[in-house]
């Protein structure tokens, strides 16, 4: 499996900014909810959480599959 060093950047990055990103539509949920539980109209809390997990996981996957934590596969340790 011989990837460009590009490709490899580009999938870490992704992840890395996909993963924060999550967070913050997740934390943006729960308000929304908390806000709709107490009686006050609150928005589409569902979508808002639907998209956090799909970016969450999307993020955690692509830095998984890029081997963020090796480095780029293939790059000799001196």
């Amino acid at each position: 499996m011989n990837s460009s060093p590009i490709r490899w950047y580009l999938k870490a990055q992704l992840g890395v900014l996909l993963l924060p990103v999550g967070l913050c539509l997740f934390g943006e949920a729960v308000s929304r909810k908390v806000v709709q539980m107490l009686g006050q109209d609150g928005g589409p809390w569902f979508w808002y959480g639907t998209l956090s997990l799909i970016c969450i996981n999307a993020g955690i996957g692509l830095m998984v599959e890029s081997g963020l934590t090796r480095g780029f596969p293939g790059r000799k340790r001196t």
